[in-house]
């Protein structure tokens, strides 16, 4: 069985990674995806490294980030600054569902690329734009990039060593996390816009930036400052509402404790013989615990570093109490259980043949999302997607290759 999105054709005018994020997962779900890159150089991400590998044998690099956001795609190369470029898109978008793009507010506009030009060749049409700030507002002009958005978007003022720890300073998060967010929060308003689709008959346009994404996904933290006035600050790896909920050092190495109620906290202790803990109103319920944070986190330091990591996972694990430990991004990809699920794949890519890939989450029971090859080699299905969609010939396709409109 095709994927829930198989009978949908994406138009795809994104690079870098929160909109190329966005059309991996339209592509996992079955949706032809066209990725239309820059001649001879493509997305900005295929030179971003080291580190590269080859796949055509010829000594053109590529980057792992590009393999990571454009499996499932096809690649097309095209010249939009010239008009003959512009017209191909004019004409692909009559055979498209979907248009993604991440161009700075009133690029394609110039081009003729825009939602209200495209609309009148296919009402279907539904648009999407991503950019860093959204369509309006003070900072509509401005380029957003993901380490800006995590500052500006409050992420960093809450992430990395407390404050009160002598040198600390403001962290990023390990991977792109607002591009990330962006991109997902635009596959599920595409899918959204799809379905009024089918009801009216109508297409829409859909404005997503990633400073409104990251806003949004500050969740508690944000609450806590609408809700009661307070602003929430760095803390390292403890939580601010849950004690103990955070990471211990152990004999040999690390432990995360993440003792979500009262009930587990009270097991916590009959295990690990600290019945006195449980016993102690400064400690009993979670809403004491936090407000004595402190002495029970020496308490439970101490605690921590009789045993190797090891240990306290067989202690703990069997019991139900919330715990584990900090893998290496090699020990993450070899875990039993993520290859269980298939999150490590092989797919085609290139003259490399086989080669790694992460896999897709989606499990859905009767269409999951798989990936049906690897990510595109720049421009390889140019030639096929203008005689397929288009019925250009071989002459007209030679024409646009010369030109360098192609």
């Amino acid at each position: 069985m095709g994927g829930a999105l198989s009978h949908i054709r994406v138009l795809d005018l994104t690079r870098v990674l929160a909109g190329p994020w966005c059309t991996q997962i339209l592509a996992d779900l079955g949706a032809d995806v066209i990725k239309v890159e820059r001649p001879g150089s493509g997305d900005d991400t295929r030179q971003w490294g080291p580190p590269f590998i080859y796949p055509d044998g010829s000594g053109n690099e590529e980057s792992p980030y590009f393999l990571a956001a454009n499996r499932g795609k096809r690649s097309i190369t095209l010249n939009l600054s010239d008009p003959r470029g512009q017209k191909v898109i004019h004409e692909l978008v009559s055979h498209c569902d979907v248009f993604v793009e991440n161009f700075k507010v009133g690029v394609l506009a110039r081009y003729g690329l825009d939602y209200e030009t495209l609309r009148q060749l296919n009402p279907k049409l539904v648009y999407c734009s991503i950019t860093g700030f959204g369509q309006d507002g003070p900072y509509a002009e401005r380029a957003g990039y993901d380490f800006m958005i995590q500052g500006m978007g409050g992420l960093m003022s809450v992430t990395g060593e407390a404050q009160d720890v002598a040198g600390a300073n403001p962290q990023k998060v390990g991977v792109a996390i607002a591009d990330i967010v962006t991109g997902l929060y635009s596959a599920s308003a595409i899918q959204a816009a799809l379905i009024h689709r089918d009801q009216t008959g109508q297409g829409q346009y859909i404005d997503m930036a990633l400073l409104d994404c990251q806003v949004a996904i500050l969740a508690n933290q944000a609450m806590t400052y609408l809700a009661v006035g307070e602003t929430p600050i760095r803390m390292g790896n403890a939580h601010p509402n849950i004690v103990p909920y955070q990471v211990f050092e152990t004999k040999d190495g690390h432990i995360i404790l993440a003792v979500g109620n009262d009930g587990q906290f009270r097991r916590f202790c009959e295990v690990t013989g600290q019945n006195r803990l449980a016993e102690d109103s400064r400690f009993s319920a979670n809403r004491d615990r936090v407000q004595n944070r402190r002495e029970l986190v020496d308490t439970l330091s101490s605690l921590m570093e009789t045993r190797d990591t090891h240990e306290w996972l067989a202690l703990l694990e069997p019991e139900g109490i919330p715990c584990g430990r900090i893998n290496r991004i090699d020990e993450t990809l070899n875990d039993p259980q993520v290859l269980h699920r298939q999150m490590r794949v092989s797919a085609q890519h290139g003259s490399l043949g086989a080669m790694e890939l992460l896999g897709s989450p989606l499990k859905l029971s009767a269409t999951p999302g798989e990936i049906r090859r690897g990510p595109p080699m720049l421009g390889e299905d140019t030639d096929a997607v203008l005689r397929e969609l288009l019925s250009y010939d071989g002459s007209a396709i030679s024409a646009l290759h010369a030109e360098g409109v192609v």
